[in-house]
């Protein structure tokens, strides 16, 4: 079944700029030129344009629907255009709307009618869904290994301070003494999920769009699953006019990816906190900071504050894809052209967020003393004590009330509980003997809580080993 060369002359890249002048009376004026023509940002996906292609042309070579020789010639044809892209040779032109046509008229130029024969049996619409795909698949596998590379910073500076004590925090109140080792790996469980979500989406994102042509698929005889087996996608979209309008897989993938975002940005939180004089419970590197331009003295925490003003760049991309789509009928629709800059950008930042604050943790300095202090001073071992009294026989509730008039007894005479005397303890309660002192030190408080998740040193260190595998 090869196709005819007659081709109409009006219709020919060679003649026209547009792949539809043929229909039109008048030239598209310059202006709607500039503000349709998406080349500027969609050239990216050239190398993921040229992947579909190729594998596009041999199964049109193997279903007889062209010729070998121009099966032959696309290859090498698309093969140069490549390495003059690779090089920053080849010339993209505003004419041509978008990368698809430059790749394609290019391709004509150098080999002739067998350029022309390239889209037979498919359209730009299921071109780009499958372009855009097969970039977020290498893109997704980029983001789960710079989540990783963050994961080894924080497990790097965890084993590092498994036993380091600092206070915990609920309502940014002192609550309970926690090992820092113990917060960090709270942030690995984050990151973990992070991955897992990055993993499921690419299973959606797997899925081949080409083939579904326009809408309605092709009267061409094509053979969608070995293009699906070429590219390595799982399978094919089974519907051609979700196909072509389906743009699920950027807004899940731009979920994912705000959601790191909105753990990174807690987490910057803490640090920029931290840093300052007021906690002083570490120091960042120098080289992620900057200085004051009339305060000598400052030592400003950019690089955290970024990533927490990013993560509402980000949340943006997403909250702006899914109002693309909330309102677009079947099938597609020229808005579809604005889900890329948002999705480019979302994943342009958290790569290069992911990288930097791997480093910077690699560049943070732990002071333990401050650490330690802080959790000495908000009774944080108030708790521990009502424990000790329930395992006395005393009912919990019973227990924190008489914990709670220990501590404002405490606080009256400005000192701790365990500043306290044993006489001025069992005041609270008679059933209160000499051992209450080792359940109120910060070490005996983090040793009791020794299960899965908890905070005693060797579960943290026991946490550490179960990550690294």
């Amino acid at each position: 079944m090869i196709q005819n060369n007659t081709e109409n002359t009006t219709n020919s890249l060679n003649k026209k700029t547009e792949a539809w002048s043929g229909r039109f009376n008048e030239p598209v004026a310059e202006l709607v030129k500039r503000y349709t023509a998406s080349v500027g940002f969609d050239k990216r996906l050239a190398e993921f344009d040229i992947q579909g292609s190729i594998a596009h042309a041999q199964m049109l070579g193997a279903q007889g629907i062209i010729a070998a020789q121009d099966v032959s010639a696309i290859e090498h044809g698309l093969a140069e255009i490549l390495a003059e892209i690779q090089s920053g040779k080849f010339e993209w032109l505003l004419d041509l709307e978008d990368v698809h046509l430059n790749i394609e008229k290019h391709l004509t130029d150098k080999i002739g009618d067998a350029g022309k024969r390239l889209h037979t049996g498919r359209s730009r619409n299921d071109q780009i869904a499958t372009d855009v795909r097969l970039w977020l698949r290498a893109t997704t596998d980029d983001m789960i290994t710079g989540i990783r590379k963050l994961q080894t910073s924080i497990l790097d500076l965890a084993e590092m301070h498994f036993d380091t004590i600092m206070p915990g925090f609920t309502h940014l109140q002192v609550a309970q003494p926690v090992t820092f080792g113990h917060h960090l790996m709270a942030y690995f469980e984050m990151l973990q999920r992070d991955v897992a979500r990055f993993e499921d989406c690419r299973k959606r994102i797997n899925r081949l769009p080409l083939g579904a042509a326009a809408l309605a698929g092709t009267s061409y005889p094509i053979d969608r699953e070995m293009v699906a087996k070429t590219l390595g996608f799982d399978g094919v979209c089974e519907n051609s006019l979700d196909a072509v309008s389906d743009r699920d897989f950027a807004i899940e993938f731009t979920f994912a990816s705000s959601l790191v975002m909105t753990h990174l940005s807690r987490f910057s939180e803490e640090l920029i906190l931290w840093s300052s004089p007021r906690y002083a419970f570490v120091d960042i590197a120098d080289r992620f900071c900057t200085g004051s331009s009339i305060m000598p003295q400052k030592k400003n925490p950019d690089v955290p504050e970024l990533v927490r003003g990013k993560t509402g760049r980000v949340t943006g991309h997403l909250v702006a894809l899914l109002t693309l789509m909330k309102a677009q009928p079947l099938a597609y629709n020229k808005d579809n052209q604005e889900d890329k800059e948002p999705l480019f950008d979302t994943a342009d930042t958290l790569l290069v967020t992911l990288e930097i604050y791997a480093d910077m943790l690699r560049g943070i300095t732990v002071k333990k003393d401050n650490m330690r202090q802080a959790a000495a001073e908000g009774f944080a071992t108030a708790t521990d004590l009502a424990d000790y009294l329930v395992k006395k026989g005393l009912a919990f509730r019973d227990a924190h009330e008489a914990v709670a008039l220990a501590v404002r007894y405490a606080i009256d005479k400005g000192c701790d509980l365990s500043d306290l005397s044993l006489a001025e303890l069992q005041k609270f309660n008679p059933m209160i003997d000499s051992g209450v002192y080792e359940v109120l030190t910060l070490e005996g408080s983090l040793a009791s809580r020794n299960h899965i998740g908890g905070t005693a040193p060797n579960q943290v260190k026991a946490a550490i080993a179960r990550a690294r595998k």
